[in-house]
Parts: C-alpha cells; sequence; structure tokens
C-alpha cells in the first residue's frame, strides 16, 4: 500500500487478456480511466467505475494529473476523432503505444456498402487494422467496411443465448465479428454481406480465427430464403439504419421457435413493435444497446418467432 491509494472496485483478468478486456471496459463504459491498474502475480486488476459481477474491491493508485484528450473512439490501433484537429491528433497517438493512426470521418456511413471516407491525421497512412476481441482477431479496414467495437458486450449475449448446434444466419456480416463470435456455439453459421470487400476481410478473419463452419456469402440479405429456405435457429439482423425492410426475408429464414435480434435506430421505446406484430411472433423484448446520437439510440428487438 502507498499513500494515496484509494479503495475502488476492480476486476480481476489473467494479464495476457488484459487490454483485450480493458478495451471491452471501455466500450461499456465501466473503465476507471482516472486509476492505474494493480498488477497481482499472473493476474492484472482493472480499476471499475461502479460494482460490476465478478468484482472486487482492491486499492489503486491514481493516475497522475494530465491534459485532457480530444474526444475519440478506439478500433484497434486507430483512433477516430469527432473533429479535424491535426494538434490533438498528435497527443492522441502519443497517448498510449498500441495507437498506430489517428483518423478523422470525411462522410457518414453511407452507400449499400456501409462506409465512410477518412482522413489520416497523425501516424501510418491507413485504415486497416486488427481488432482483438473475446480472444478472437478481426482484420478491418474502416475505409472498405463498416465495424463498431461498441458491440463487443452485445456479440457475447448473443452467444451466450445460444444452445449448442444451433443454425445461425448473420444478413449483414460485415468482416465477421458476430459470425465468428458465436462459431463455437453454431453447427453452422449462414454470414452473407452485399459488399465485396467485407466479405474478403470476412474471408481473412475466417482463416486467421480458424473457424471452419461459418460460410461467407456475397449476396443482397433479401434473396437469402430462396437460397436456403427456413433453416435457421437465430438470424442476426444488425443493419441499424435499414434493417427493418429486410423483416420479411429474416422471418422467411427463422424456424417456428428460433428467435430474430433486429437491430435499429430509434427515438422512442417500442417504435417497431407494430411493425414486428405483423408477423407470426410469439414474444418479443426491446433493449437499448447504445446512445446513437441525442435522443436517438441503438436499439435492438430479440423476437421469438411463432408459427
Amino acid at each position: 500500500m502507498h499513500a494515496g491509494d484509494e479503495e475502488g472496485w476492480g476486476l480481476r483478468v489473467p494479464k495476457r487478456e488484459a487490454e483485450e478486456r480493458r478495451q471491452d471496459l471501455i466500450a461499456r463504459g465501466l473503465l476507471d480511466r482516472s486509476r492505474r491498474p494493480r498488477a497481482d502475480g499472473a493476474d492484472l486488476l482493472l480499476p471499475l467505475t461502479e460494482e460490476v459481477p465478478g468484482a472486487e474491491l482492491a486499492l489503486f493508485a491514481a493516475f497522475p494529473p494530465r491534459e485532457d484528450l480530444p474526444r475519440h473512439e478506439l478500433v484497434g490501433g486507430i483512433a477516430i476523432m469527432q473533429d479535424e484537429d491535426v494538434a490533438g491528433a498528435v497527443r492522441i497517438l502519443a497517448s498510449r503505444p498500441s495507437l498506430h493512426t489517428v483518423v478523422v470521418p470525411l462522410s457518414a456511413v453511407e452507400g449499400e456498402f456501409r462506409t465512410r471516407s477518412f482522413r489520416v491525421l497523425a501516424g501510418e497512412p491507413t485504415t486497416r487494422t486488427t481488432v482483438t476481441e473475446h480472444g478472437h482477431r478481426f482484420a478491418v479496414d474502416l475505409s472498405h467496411a463498416y465495424f463498431s467495437a461498441r458491440l463487443s458486450t452485445e456479440r457475447q449475449r448473443i452467444r451466450s443465448l445460444m444452445a449448442p448446434a444451433e443454425r445461425l444466419c448473420d444478413m449483414f456480416a460485415g468482416v465477421g465479428p458476430f459470425a465468428i463470435a458465436c462459431s463455437a456455439r453454431a453447427s453452422l453459421v449462414v454470414a452473407a454481406d452485399l459488399n465485396p470487400a467485407a466479405v474478403s476481410l470476412m474471408c481473412e478473419n475466417i482463416g486467421r480465427n480458424r473457424v471452419t463452419n461459418v460460410l461467407p456469402v456475397l449476396a443482397d440479405a433479401a434473396h437469402l430464403p430462396r437460397i436456403f429456405g427456413r433453416t435457421f435457429e437465430r438470424v442476426v439482423m444488425n443493419l441499424p439504419m435499414e434493417s427493418a425492410g429486410f423483416l420479411p426475408a429474416a422471418f422467411a429464414l427463422c424456424r417456428p421457435g428460433g428467435t430474430i435480434h433486429f437491430y435499429t435506430l430509434q427515438d422512442a421505446e417500442g417504435g417497431y413493435l407494430e411493425r414486428i406484430r405483423a408477423f407470426p411472433v410469439k414474444a418479443v423484448t426491446e433493449r437499448r444497446v447504445r446512445s446513437y446520437s441525442p435522443g436517438e439510440w441503438h436499439a435492438v428487438y430479440d423476437i421469438v418467432v411463432g408459427e
């Protein structure tokens, strides 16, 4: 114990998993960045902003005061800034050794391939990086395929809901994070995307994670029922701005008693319940995933399909 140490909640993790777990806590808003992690043998205690399951009380030293960094989001070794601030980008790049590039988006997520263009403000002139998430490693290129590190916890939630040997269809798979995260519980995962660059990265990620039961498909999700029929016990629909238009295809893919996870953006509770109940529904549960913009949030409806 040192003078100035303060007691607080911490999460014990193996050192080899520390960076991955740290990024997950950041994405969930649970990492207390004002205090230093504490080494304890082969483990590291990560300081928390609140108590969570598995947390324990421990003593933590505070970080020395430092200049506040501009707001940014981390995706692997890339920091995405909200504003074009070159001096701030240089400070962000120097703030942690794991970063290699700082960028600012020049557009919103747009087009049929859900991509954005970026300008590199500091570091290596690239939009490609590697993201480590719960034991998996994903090649990501922010300019060529959409990826959100903030859905890491949601991917693990879906995996935890699966029964052994389920068949899962990921209708908008991107570079494969949902498909690969859920593959260990599945007998088959069909992972479809319309974006050729995303499917190419997905194939790379299937190989690097040594997954053998994920089938990558370059296709418009609306056509999947004609290929696979009503085959799947679980369907993931992560295309928040447009997925409502694909609900007919999702119900045509999911077997009675199976579950559809329908992700969307909304500004009112229950905003899509009427549209969902136009289909055969046994039960539906709505939950908020994360804030998206003022007054708007990313929601998921877990839909149990009826006869």
